[in-house]
């Protein structure tokens, strides 16, 4: 793909983190650095580990391959490969690329001069599975509590951790979660579907400015938050969603124990009912 006029103004050395100018190279349009090269390492022995892994287990049907986490009995040590090492360093892996692809971002935006929202939004993303295979591990006390790698295994460890809390959907924390979830899907849809009704008017008819869709909004809900308050509040929204996810499982075992419809009691001996 022929390189974008503009693009000659930012292919200039500097903004590298690590390494300076020896991995300051793009590979067509995409920018390496030195932490795209840990990406692809990482990547790339992450994703042989889960093929051997896959070699010495009993399927090579991906909806049922799994690769488990150690034994309960193993605690925070480190296992053998075949119980559970294999898992350990799995995880060493997704996490080694996961913040090194967020820190390649970080060396773009200081290209290209610009804010560092995306690795923040991406940051949060990666603290949501690491809250799953080591912040709750850690504070369970064992590598055991963390999801296996797999399709179906990965669902069962959903719905049995749900089952140990009696009702998950009565986690407060998951409560927050889902309704930042819905409320995003809602409000970029909305944002998305304007964007389009306002490029792509009737034929014969101009495009559209943002005029007219503060206009829309304005009509239809009383108040617009504009063009730029529109991804500001997606942003928020999207965000939210994913660190409230990550608390309400974090708080489920290390915090409480019990059932989540018992934590509801509180409400029930208010004074105000007596």
């Amino acid at each position: 793909m022929a390189m974008l006029s503009f693009e000659r103004k930012y292919r200039v050395r500097g903004g590298t983190l690590v390494g300076g100018d020896l991995f300051d190279f793009w590979v067509g349009p995409f920018f390496v650095g030195f932490f795209g090269v840990t990406t692809i390492f990482f990547s790339a022995l992450g994703t042989a580990l889960i093929l051997y892994g896959a070699a010495i287990g009993p399927t090579w049907n991906p909806w049922t391959i799994n690769i488990a986490p150690p034994d309960l009995s193993y605690g925070l040590g480190f296992a053998p490969l075949k119980e559970g090492g294999l898992w350990q360093l799995i995880t060493i892996c997704a996490i080694g690329a996961f913040v090194s692809w967020a820190l390649r971002q970080v060396e773009i935006c200081r290209k290209l001069g610009i804010g560092y929202h995306v690795p923040v939004a991406f940051s949060f993303a990666i603290l949501a599975y690491v809250t799953l295979v080591v912040i709750r591990p850690l504070l369970l006390g064992a590598w055991g509590h963390g999801f296996p790698y797999g399709i179906f295994s990965h669902l069962d460890w959903v719905s049995n951790v749900g089952y140990q809390y009696l009702h998950f959907h009565y986690n407060p924390a998951h409560m927050i979660a889902v309704s930042f979830f819905f409320t995003t899907t809602l409000a970029l849809a909305l944002h998305g579907s304007l964007v389009l009704s306002a490029a792509n008017p009737p034929k014969g008819e101009p495009v559209k400015t943002p005029e007219y869709e503060d206009t829309f909004f304005r009509d239809f809900i009383g108040y617009s938050v504009g063009t730029l308050g529109i991804h500001r509040l997606g942003l928020f929204l999207a965000l939210n969603a994913g660190f409230w996810s990550a608390v309400c499982i974090v708080i489920s075992g290390p915090f409480w124990t019990r059932g989540w419809p018992e934590w509801w009691n509180w409400w029930l001996d208010l004074p105000v009912w007596s």
